[in-house]
């Protein structure tokens, strides 16, 4: 192939996405991919999610929402009346896209070690039908080396040739659940392409929906700063958290030395400790990153000490539901003990990782009975496989319980009234520290 012939995919790949003529492929439809594709439905492309469970893609083509940071309104406008959305299951839809994107998900095994089977099986189906003239992007945070090392052979597979007939990159999500001033159109967008060519084509297609958009090196490049944003997050977290444990001993309350420190207008930034971390990122991104280091024989021991002391923080935990319940003169074995909040963190339904999983086992484990209320997760499947429903928060609730323990601290809850009727209460995330009265009963993390 000529360079000509180069320079001619490769401008007309960028004419279609800054025309915003280009068919993007989306796969994965979760809380990445749905509401990247409606960003991108939004400013003219036409969108196809590709999803293997059947159930999401009725959903979709029938223009209903499950994505809570996406407008129920706007994603059935964009189906149902714009036409700009629709999903399959059916990976032959690859030969007629302009553009690939792969959003699925990249968990841990039981042994924590990466498991990258969904972007394998992904990049397998994409090369069965990889045509040139296409460019592909891995969103799915993973080590560094994966796009080159792993997906890169496999594409080749087809006989074409990256940076030649197809182009390559990886440029993270950066999704933040529930925040409602940094979305992805305006949270500035990583790039990394294989070739200069590949940055060059990733750039035209995130411009168009994306404000700003920072290029590096290399895909590896790109990969790091993904891991290395969620590493940082997971060590300051597990600092503030062997600093709750530190006041504890010390009977300081550390919610009044953090509020302190924070006012500090320089040197310091504020991290808050909590039940455990949760979520699809921060409790499994820095073992990605450990994993790949041993590679290099090199032991990230700052990021595993992070891990062990965000992993004791559900046993913290039940020792302060047991020490409330002591205050009562109960033992943890018999009572009752109603959680509230199960998601894991505030204002969202995802109970991913969410550290009230590990919470309530220890608390099942030690012969407690445990309820849970939240509004946003009606059933809550723990990871034995137990289902519990969420109660109403009724007289009858109070009544039998024996302490209230809360996890997630949503806004929508009354923790005056929370505070009022609980006969103690264990509180992980100082959601009760504009509360005046009833402070006697409280058991602060």
């Amino acid at each position: 192939m000529s360079t000509q012939t180069l320079i001619e995919l490769k401008n007309s790949l960028i004419n279609k996405f800054e025309s915003r003529q280009a068919t993007i492929g989306i796969v994965g439809l979760g809380y990445v991919g749905l509401p990247l594709a409606v960003c991108k439905a939004k400013v003219g492309f036409n969108i196809i999610g590709i999803d293997r469970s059947a159930k999401r893609v009725e959903q979709i083509n029938s223009g209903v929402n499950y994505i809570g940071d996406v407008d129920d309104n706007e994603l059935k406008e964009l189906v149902l009346e714009k036409k700009k959305i629709s999903a399959t299951t059916d990976f032959s839809v690859v030969k007629d896209l302009d553009a690939i994107i792969i959003c699925v998900p990249t968990p841990l095994t039981v042994n924590r070690d990466p498991d990258i089977s969904y972007i394998k099986n992904v990049t397998e189906q994409i090369a069965k039908y990889l045509r040139k003239g296409q460019f592909i992007s891995l969103e799915s945070t993973t080590y560094p080396g994966t796009t080159e090392g792993v997906m890169l052979p496999i594409l080749e597979q087809s006989g074409l040739k990256v940076g030649k007939d197809f182009f390559l990159a990886f440029s993270p999500e950066r999704v933040d659940p529930g925040n409602a001033r940094y979305t992805t159109h305006n949270t500035n967008k990583v790039l990394g392409g294989v070739t200069p060519a590949c940055i060059e084509v990733g750039k035209a297609l995130y411009s168009q929906s994306i404000q700003s958009i920072l290029t590096v090196s290399s895909p590896a490049a790109a990969e790091m700063v993904k891991v290395f944003e969620n590493t940082f997050r997971s060590v300051n977290i597990a600092l503030v958290n062997e600093l709750a444990l530190l006041c504890d001993k010390m009977k300081l309350n550390v919610w009044e030395v953090l509020h302190a420190a924070g006012t500090k207008p320089f040197g310091i930034m504020s991290f808050y400790p909590g039940p455990g971390v949760g979520g699809h990122c921060i409790p499994i991104d820095p073992f990605y990153l450990t994993w790949k280091a041993r590679e290099y024989d090199f032991h990230t021991r700052f990021i595993e000490l992070a891990g062990e002391i965000n992993a004791f923080m559900p046993i913290f935990v039940k020792e302060k539901v047991y020490r409330a319940l002591n205050m009562s003169k109960k033992s943890l074995n018999g009572s009752t003990v109603l959680v509230i909040g199960v998601a894991y963190k505030k204002d969202i339904d995802d109970p991913r990782e969410s550290p009230a999983d590990k919470i309530i086992q220890l608390l099942l484990k030690d012969g407690a009975n445990v309820i849970f209320n939240d509004p946003f997760i009606p059933e809550y499947k723990l990871a034995t496989g137990e289902v519990l429903k969420s109660v109403d928060l009724t007289e009858e609730v109070w009544d039998k319980t024996d302490c209230t323990l809360i996890i997630t601290d949503h806004t929508c809850y009354d923790y005056d009234n929370i505070v009022k009727k609980s006969k103690v209460l264990v509180d992980t995330r100082n959601a009760t520290g504009k509360v005046v009265e009833g402070k006697d009963k409280i058991v602060l993390l």
